[in-house]
C-alpha cells in the first residue's frame, strides 16, 4: 500500500468523523461556539444521521413529527425543541458519536502506518481536533 493510498484512506475517515461530529453538534452544541443555531440542519430540511437514527428508533407519532419538521418551510422553536428531545431520547447522538470515534480510530491507524515525522504529528493533531471540537 502506497503512502498516497494511506493518506487517501486517512482523509476519508477523518472527513467522515468530522461530518458526524458536526451532525452531533447541530443538536448538542453551543450556538455561540458553533457560529450557527442549534438545529439549523433540521430547519434546512437536512436529514442527518442523528435524525435518521431517531426516526428508526422512535414511535410513529414521533416519526410523523420529525417528517413534518423536515418538510416544513419553517420550524417553530417549540417544534425544534420537541425534535431535539426525540433525537436525544432515541440515543442517536451517542450512536453518531460512537461512529465518529470509530472513524477517528481508523484515521489514527492509517497514520500509524506512516513513518514518524512532523507531518504525521500534525495530522494526528488534526484527528484530535476533529473528535474533540465543540464548534
Amino acid at each position: 500500500v502506497t503512502v498516497s493510498n494511506r493518506l487517501g484512506r486517512f482523509g476519508m475517515h477523518i472527513g467522515t468523523a468530522f461530518q458526524l461530529i458536526d451532525d452531533v453538534l447541530d443538536y448538542r452544541g453551543d450556538t455561540e461556539a458553533l457560529g450557527k443555531n442549534v438545529g439549523d440542519d433540521l430547519a434546512e430540511g437536512k436529514p442527518t444521521l442523528p435524525l435518521l437514527y431517531a426516526m428508526a428508533n422512535c414511535g410513529p407519532d414521533d416519526v410523523t413529527l420529525v417528517k413534518q419538521s423536515l418538510a416544513a418551510k419553517t420550524v417553530s422553536p417549540e417544534q425544534l425543541q420537541n425534535v431535539i428531545k426525540i433525537v436525544i431520547d432515541s440515543g442517536a447522538l451517542d450512536y453518531t458519536q460512537s461512529l465518529a470515534e470509530a472513524q477517528v480510530a481508523e484515521s489514527r491507524a492509517c497514520l500509524a502506518e506512516l513513518p514518524a515525522s512532523g507531518y504525521r504529528d500534525s495530522l494526528m493533531a488534526m484527528v484530535d481536533f476533529a473528535i474533540n471540537r465543540n464548534s
